[in-house]
């Protein structure tokens, strides 16, 4: 059927056709959008996301050093450098916890609330740490904050390392607030699930605490 319809035919069909014009734009547009997406994935994106990759250790050494001020100052650069690539992201991870360090727990909550990793345990951590600024922060809001950013740490990536860890902060956030009772079902999730942590952490002691609370 397509044989009998020249060149010429198409030429006028497309020129009468508003429709037809206007979806072959549209179509036209979006594959130039996609060719340039993945050109520029290809040929920036990706050698600076794997230069990135070793952006942050200068950093991280001045921060083993307790030199707090330092590592600031360089992980400031890197974060500014490598916005969005894998290292410029780590850098703001290590950058977040100096401040935290420094007892800038509003400073370093808003570097911890940009950091986008595909990493499981920083991604998990980042959330627990902005939990542990608002506890820092003190007062029922933020410690009403920090038990929610708690919980989704702890729900985030199951494992017998970070879950009781962040079920346990959960439960203590949740005595500050006077709600034993969350913080007695905090506590006797890490004895039933987490059986390793609950003998490290004596946990029945925390959760008979609670209780007797709870009954007052």
């Amino acid at each position: 059927m397509l044989d009998n319809i020249s060149g010429e035919q198409i030429k006028e069909q497309f020129k009468s056709n508003n429709k037809l014009r206007l979806i072959t734009m549209i179509v036209g547009g979006v594959v130039v959008v996609v060719l340039g997406y993945f050109a520029y994935r290809q040929f920036l994106w990706q050698p600076d996301n794997e230069k990135s990759k070793d952006s942050y250790w200068i950093g991280l050494n001045h921060a083993a050093a307790d030199s707090t001020d330092l590592a600031i100052e360089e992980l400031e650069g890197q974060v500014k450098k490598f916005d969005g690539k894998v290292g410029g992201e780590v850098a703001q991870f290590v950058l977040a916890r100096q401040y935290m360090a420094k007892g800038e727990f509003e400073t370093a909550l808003k570097e911890l609330e940009s950091v986008d990793v595909d990493d499981a345990y920083v991604s998990v951590m980042a959330i627990g740490l902005q939990g542990d600024c608002y506890s820092e922060l003190k007062g029922e809001k933020n410690y009403g904050k920090a038990y929610d950013l708690y919980l989704k740490a702890a729900e985030n990536s199951d494992n017998e390392f970070t879950t009781p860890m962040y079920l346990m902060k959960a439960g203590l956030v949740a005595e500050e607030l006077k709600n034993f009772d969350k913080a007695t079902e905090c506590y006797q999730k890490i004895k039933d699930n987490y059986s390793s942590y609950a003998s490290q952490k004596a946990i029945d002691k925390y959760i008979a605490r609670a209780k007797n609370k709870t009954t007052k």
